[in-house]
């Protein structure tokens, strides 16, 4: 019984337990930013300072901090503090501004902030640093003890992280069913996004209408169709090893996004190509139903179809499938085509995200969406594996990588611990084909009998 627990939801109970530890070890000191946070100062201010004080609110760049310091200082102009200042940046900014009010003469009663900003030794410090400052007060909304791992920005961008990665492995995952391997969906990832904003740029540019957008992602998704036909034809009439096969067509696509830019980036590009990699639908990332609708798609097309039955058929007993009467040789190309069409998505998600097309874009993908698929259980000799398993093991690499982004791990350091988790997850893959912890479990317990 536990052995088919851990063999059914042991990926989702590993994805749960990261979390659990990744929160554990992120917890920190919260400074919030939103309206509240702001209610919270402005009321501070107004009953302590009065209207001729001056104000100097600050945020950083980039951060939850910069807005908030916006809208506290426009709040703080309507309460009537005419002398309200903002300064949003990094902290050389913030030491500018301070020097330039004591070489003025001028003091702050009052430095108001939030969020990254209020760990800056320059405020920490003011005091030391500025003695004339020494008896100006700085304000912060309430604290809390919440874990870096479990904010809202950074589960978005855990999900962002891994929409192309997740939509490509649909296609690998497809592909390693069937007992082969695509080495090619990174370099495709480069073409599609060279070739869709290219047609772009053709279709007028900046001023193309947001139809220019679809015609370029459909000719950048169905060119690289096109590459996977080819190479799922090599394979399945020629039976050149699909290993060969796509680091040959890895190659070509790479060599090919570089021939079409001359090497350069394609900018000129319709204002509506962020929508997809950057926009939203009633408060959802455009990326995260796109990801939802194919992998309910992909699930049902698997699971509750005829050449999804024939895919697993085909990786099972390419033989047997064939007596069997499935056309092998048609269900390995379409494959290799589904895998393609999915790489060229992923492009064009990227180029949006982006709002460029880049030919050096999607290097190394094509090992983190294998490690996706491995991870989540598809086995490597064919036969088995799930689609929604799959969306499992992105998420647990993209978990593991954040992870360690947050706790500061060096980049080596990194891919030492993906390297050990694909070895694991090849060797977990090892001894359930060959029914080795049952029989383990099954000796142990006649030697304790």
């Amino acid at each position: 019984m536990l052995t088919k627990v851990f063999s059914d939801y042991g990926m989702v109970l590993v994805l749960i337990v990261l979390c659990a530890l990744f929160s554990v070890l992120t917890l920190n000191e919260q400074t919030p930013t939103d309206s509240d946070a702001i209610a919270e100062l402005l009321g501070e201010i107004t009953g302590e300072f009065d209207r001729s004080a001056v104000i100097l609110v600050v945020g950083e760049a980039n951060k939850g901090s910069g807005p908030f310091a916006e809208k506290l200082r426009e709040e703080l102009v309507r309460a009537g503090y005419d002398d309200a200042r903002v300064v949003v940046g990094i902290p050389r900014d913030l030491r500018v501004a301070l020097d330039e009010m004591k070489a003025k003469g001028e003091r702050p009663a009052v430095i108001a902030t939030s969020g990254d900003a209020r760990k800056w030794g320059v405020i920490e410090g003011i005091g030391v640093r500025y003695p004339e400052f020494s008896g100006c007060e700085v304000l912060w909304p309430e604290s809390y003890i919440w874990p870096d791992f479990l904010k809202r920005s950074n589960l978005l961008a855990i999900v962002d992280r891994i929409v192309v990665i997740a939509v490509i492995a649909i296609g690998m995952t497809m592909v390693i069913i069937t007992a082969g391997i695509d080495l090619s969906v990174g370099s495709l990832i480069a073409l599609a996004a060279v070739i869709s904003t290219l047609v772009m740029k053709r279709l007028g540019g900046l001023e193309a209408p947001a139809a220019a957008v679809a015609v370029g992602f459909v000719a950048g998704i169905l060119c690289c169709g096109v590459i996977g036909a080819l190479g799922g034809f090599i394979v399945a009439r020629f039976k050149v090893a699909p290993f060969i096969t796509t680091l040959g067509v890895m190659m070509m696509a790479r060599g090919l996004a570089f021939m079409i830019t001359g090497g350069f980036s394609i900018y000129q590009v319709p204002r509506a190509l962020p929508w997809l990699g950057q926009g939203s639908s009633l408060g959802v990332p455009n990326t995260v139903i796109l990801l939802v609708v194919l992998y309910v798609l992909a699930h049902v097309f698997m699971t509750h179809t005829r050449y999804g039955r024939y895919i697993y058929a085909v990786g099972g007993n390419e033989e047997a499938a064939r007596l069997s009467g499935v056309p092998v040789r048609w269900v390995i190309v379409l494959v290799y085509i589904f895998s393609s069409l999915a790489a060229g998505l992923g492009g064009c998600i990227q180029a949006s995200q982006l709002n460029t097309g880049t030919p050096s874009i999607g290097m190394m993908y094509e090992l983190y969406v294998i490690a996706a698929v491995v991870v989540g259980g598809t086995s490597l000799s064919g036969g088995s594996g799930r689609i929604l398993g799959t969306l499992i093991g992105a998420f647990i690499i993209s978990v593991i990588q954040n992870g360690m982004n947050l706790l500061g791990m060096e980049s080596y350091t990194q891919q030492i611990v993906l390297g050990a988790v694909i070895l694991g997850a090849v060797l977990l893959d090892k001894v359930r084909s060959t029914g080795a912890v049952p029989g383990f479990l099954s000796r142990k317990k006649k030697t304790s009998d």
